[in-house]
């Protein structure tokens, strides 16, 4: 079968002829039908001979395809069944440690699916096990977004402009910081009350801070300090965004003020997600390509040419 592979050495994503999966006991084997793209795809390939415990690894950590072959041990799902897969649940962290959904087949532990409900359309499906839930567990499940709070979002794509709606539907006053101008219309659409390029503008006064009640970081770049300025005391900012392996926080300015780290979510989050899109509540801009152009869409990935997401749509 094919499967763009990470080879080592920080060299671009290659497309390889491999053998196909077979399920272990705990494990289904997915035809996949579509698969996103991540940053997280892009930092992958930038550490991974130092993390990753095999070479070369198949990438690819937001899957959505039909359940095609099933384990001894496997319940509750059956042959022909549609689903998703939660990218770093039961099973090792797919396109990293375990290999991972740019490819025809996947293997995928059964207690890692999400039911694809009858009528949402498999891209955002497959968008919705990764950016869809590791933006709403952000939001929702770690930063408690909710009625009466003022939120930020910062970066406003693949995962901010779902974050961004989760705590516009949540109740809350939500503005956006996101560099590219021309996103800016889209997070208004979902409901964001303001727009700026840049985080640091919703602090007019460096000596009093902001008066978030909450920011969640989708970028990840030179961000963090900025998020955690904007937050009050007893404020929180949830890191969420890769950009960058490493960042600096000016000590002072975290105390009275809470950072958590969130990563991933659960198969109940992605039912959720599952739900809010079928329902047309959340309504994500992506862009469809095709498999043979994974390769290139990470190039883009990498160069910050993407608005959305870019989600491959395979030819089964």
């Amino acid at each position: 079968m094919r499967a763009w592979q990470y080879m080592g050495k920080q060299q671009p994503i290659q497309l390889n002829e491999v053998e196909e999966p077979v399920p272990g006991p705990t494990q289904v084997i997915i035809d996949v039908l579509a698969a996103g793209l991540c940053h997280s795809d892009v930092m992958y390939m930038e550490v991974g001979d130092q993390a990753m415990p095999f070479l070369p690894m198949t990438q690819g950590h937001e899957n959505a395809g039909v359940i095609t072959a099933l384990g001894s041990e496997v319940t509750g799902f059956k042959v022909g069944d549609v689903v998703g897969v939660n990218s770093a649940g039961v099973q090792p962290p797919l396109g990293m440690f375990t290999p991972g959904g740019f490819a025809d087949k996947l293997a995928a532990d059964y207690r890692d699916l999400a039911r694809v409900p009858d009528g949402l359309d498999i891209s955002l499906a497959a968008l919705a096990t990764d950016a869809g839930m590791t933006s709403y567990h952000a939001m929702i499940k770690a930063g408690g977004a909710k009625k009466g709070m003022k939120v930020g979002v910062i970066g406003f794509g693949g995962l901010g402009q779902i974050g961004a709606r989760a705590a516009v539907l949540a109740g809350a006053e939500v503005h956006v910081a996101e560099m590219k101008e021309e996103a800016w219309p889209a997070a208004r659409e979902v409901g964001a009350v303001s727009c700026v390029k840049d985080a640091a503008e919703w602090v007019t006064d460096p000596r009093r801070g902001g008066d978030f009640d909450l920011v969640v970081d989708y970028a990840g770049f030179d961000t963090t300090q900025k998020a955690v300025n904007a937050i009050k005391r007893g404020g929180k900012v949830v890191q969420v965004g890769l950009g960058k392996q490493t960042f600096t926080i000016l000590t002072t300015s975290i105390l009275g003020k809470t950072i958590e780290g969130s990563l991933g979510g659960t198969v109940a989050d992605i039912e959720e997600v599952f739900d809010l899109m079928l329902r047309g509540e959340i309504t994500p801009g992506y862009e469809e390509i095709t498999f043979d152009q994974i390769g290139e869409g990470l190039e883009r990935l990498k160069n910050n040419q993407v608005l959305g997401r870019l989600v491959a749509r395979f030819g089964n």
